[in-house]
């Protein structure tokens, strides 16, 4: 089959467009899956340049995010049939198979069926960044109804999800955006009040917009310098979730602030083997389905590019201020 193999840890060329063998299944419990489609995330950037996340050899094919039709099942599966449409995060950290690829082979266990609305790309687009903004916001955030919440990079792939699970909660949603058309795309998913932060300081314009009061919630995927200027945006025993690692921060004025400061790192199910986290990871999917169904939760994607063209799609991405999401076809 076709697939693009991470050769070398380097930049976007090391990834090649290459025949190896297909996937086939060994377990029971597995699925085969004929990959229509899969997403293209940040994450896969940082492997590409760091390196794989298990002490093992390249190549690899890179890729957590696929969405495609099952074409075989083990003899103990019982959750779903051939030709039925799924879409999971799975794999592409460098232990097991990334979607980077024509077919893929996965527990049935960390699928799950599509939103009937989506096309394969819109479904592959989704998984990593569902499951991450519901952790940050939720799970590590404890948002409720009627809370203000300010999400970072709103128009980016994790928050512009971000945005419409928060107002689906019914949270008044801030965000931070570059320009007056990514302001208009955050107004048109839901935020309540965007803060173009190439034009003002948006600890000053959060302060301003809750009355001194701060953000009950605040989401940052930044950076540890916008991690850092949040602490003053967050509410007095409010929430600072993070997607990075902040570096040496003076944390004084947060435990002043009694702020509880959260982390959200997908990923680590997948990478400390922990099955029930990664139950709960296919049922937010599941959640999302219905939310999807019934027109309350979209995917903006910027781009569909041929599977061939992984290198271009990795490129975009590190350029930053992608709107959305990147998606390859397969």
């Amino acid at each position: 089959m076709k697939a693009i193999l991470m050769t070398a840890i380097g930049t976007p060329e090391v990834l090649s467009l290459q025949d190896i063998d297909e996937p086939q299944i060994q377990l029971p419990t597995e699925i085969k899956v004929k990959l229509h489609a899969a997403g293209v995330n940040p994450v896969d950037t940082k492997v590409r340049h760091n390196g794989l996340l298990y002490d093992l050899p390249l190549p690899a094919v890179l890729g957590c995010d696929g969405a495609g039709e099952i074409v075989a099942i083990g003899e103990e599966v019982t959750e779903f049939f051939v030709g039925d449409k799924v879409w999971f995060c799975h794999g592409g950290l460098g232990r097991e198979q990334g979607n980077y690829a024509e077919y893929t082979v996965l527990d049935q266990r960390w699928a799950s069926l599509m939103p009937y609305k989506l096309s394969y790309s819109q479904a592959a687009a989704l998984p990593l960044v569902l499951i991450t903004a519901w952790g940050a916001l939720f799970d590590r955030g404890g948002l409720q109804a009627g809370q203000t919440v300010l999400i970072h990079a709103g128009a980016g792939g994790v928050g512009h999800v971000a945005i419409q699970l928060a107002k689906i909660k019914k949270a008044r949603v801030i965000t931070t955006v570059s320009s007056a058309e990514k302001a208009q795309l955050a107004k048109n998913w839901g935020a309540d009040e965007t803060i173009i932060y190439t034009e003002e300081n948006f600890v000053d314009a959060v302060n301003r917009l809750t009355d001194g009061k701060g953000a009950d919630v605040v989401f940052d995927t930044v950076s540890p310098a916008v991690f850092s200027d949040s602490i003053t945006a967050t509410a007095y025993f409010g929430r600072l979730i993070t997607l990075l690692d902040p570096g040496e921060q003076n944390l004084a004025l947060a435990r002043l602030r009694n702020l509880l400061i959260g982390f959200e790192l997908m990923l680590t199910p997948m990478l400390k083997d922990l099955p029930e986290a990664r139950d709960k990871h296919v049922q937010i999917l599941q959640h999302c389905t219905n939310y999807i169904d019934e027109g309350l939760l979209n995917v903006e994607i910027s781009q569909i590019l041929p599977l061939a063209q992984a290198a271009q799609a990795h490129a975009l991405i590190e350029e930053g201020h992608t709107v959305g999401k990147i998606v390859l076809s397969i």
